[in-house]
Order: structure tokens, then sequence, then C-alpha cells
């Protein structure tokens, strides 16, 4: 089973693509955590995703879609995958499907005024990259699941959260029209508990199983 994971910034794909992944027994393939490694090893790649995503903008195509293509051919994708942040655009929509067919597209549908506020007190653990919120951490500054200290991302600042939320309506929103026309999204309200837009995910996967 072949999955896209869309949604805006801060709408939880990465939340719910953990429990995908985990009920679905599907390789979680987040474009994101694939830059930020580059980043981290200040790979020439790296380096340059850097210079876009540090303000708000999104890398280029051609970088994007080769970096996907090669890790979909990897032996752990053979029964199928979930893309978590790809596609972001219609053109790479198009690119996708000359080197894999999707099964069904997931759509986290949640209000912008809900995001702001959630991305602006998102804090990531510098180590295993586990989320919190600074509404639930009561003023701790560590990791509850491995110790490590907790930072608010670069593109997690106001100005850049609206730049973020900007570009995905202008350029990601269009592939819910998208893959509506081919018959196989499926849009889940997110503005629920983890629990509950995780139960809705479930009973549209497990239909087309």
């Amino acid at each position: 089973m072949n999955v896209i994971l869309l949604g805006a910034p801060g709408a939880g794909k990465g939340t719910q693509a953990t429990r995908i992944s985990s009920r679905y027994n599907l390789p979680h393939i987040s474009t994101g955590d694939i830059f930020r490694a580059n980043i981290k090893n200040q790979t020439e790649i790296g380096v340059l995703a850097k210079s876009y995503i540090d303000k708000g903008q999104l890398v280029p195509d051609e970088v994007t879609c080769k970096i996907v293509e090669n890790r979909l051919i990897e032996k752990d994708c053979e029964n199928g995958y979930l893309l978590d942040g790809f596609p972001r655009t219609i053109a790479q929509a198009e690119v996708l499907e000359k080197f894999s067919k999707v099964d069904c597209v997931i759509n986290i549908d949640i209000d912008f005024s809900f995001l702001m506020e959630r991305l602006c007190g998102r804090r990531v653990c510098k180590n295993c990259g586990e989320s919190y919120h600074v509404s639930t951490l009561n003023g701790k500054t560590s990791c509850e699941k491995c110790g490590g200290e907790l930072y608010q991302r670069k593109d997690d600042n106001p100005e850049t959260v609206q730049s973020r939320l900007n570009v995905y309506e202008n350029q990601t929103a269009p592939l819910i029209d998208y893959y509506t026309r081919k018959g196989i999204i499926v849009n889940v309200a997110g503005a629920g508990t983890p629990e509950e837009v995780f139960a809705l995910i479930v009973k549209a996967l497990d239909s087309i199983k």
C-alpha cells in the first residue's frame, strides 16, 4: 500500500505518520528528515536546502524528486511506503507518477488559525527529534524520551511560519484538488485529539487494504 500524507505545516503529520507506519508496517519517508540529516552533516545538498528552508521556502523540485526516487527503490519499500512532505506541488506529483503508483492520499484538514499557535509553540529534541508544545511542557527544557535539550527550530518563528503557510496555500494546497480528481484522496478533520484523528485515518486505510 503506497500512501501519501498531506497537511499544512503543524497539522500533525509527524505524529500520525509514526502511528500509520507502525500499524501498517510501512516505512515512513519524510523529506524533511532527509534534508535535516543532510543539513546536520553539512553535505552539499544540505547547505543548499538550508538556504531555502531558513527562509520558509521549498527546496527545488529536481533535488527533492531525485532524493525521493532513490529512496523508493530501496528494499524496505517493496511492499509499500508512507510519504510525508512529498509531493508538495503538482509538478512533483506528476514526476512521482512516473516512478510509483499511489494508492491513497490522506489529507489532514485543519484551520490555519490553529496552526500558527501550534507551530510557534513547538519545541523539538536535539537528539531524537521528538516534538513537544510549550503548553504541555510546564517549563521543562529536556526531552521526556531521551533527556536531550529542547529547542525552537528556526522555521518555527512567527514570520517564517506565516511564510510557510503562505507557500503551502499557494503551492501545496492545489494537490488536494489534483488527487480529488483522481479519486484517491480522503480528507480527515485534524482539529481533534491525535487519537481521534488517527481513528479516522485507520478507517480510511482499512477500507482500501
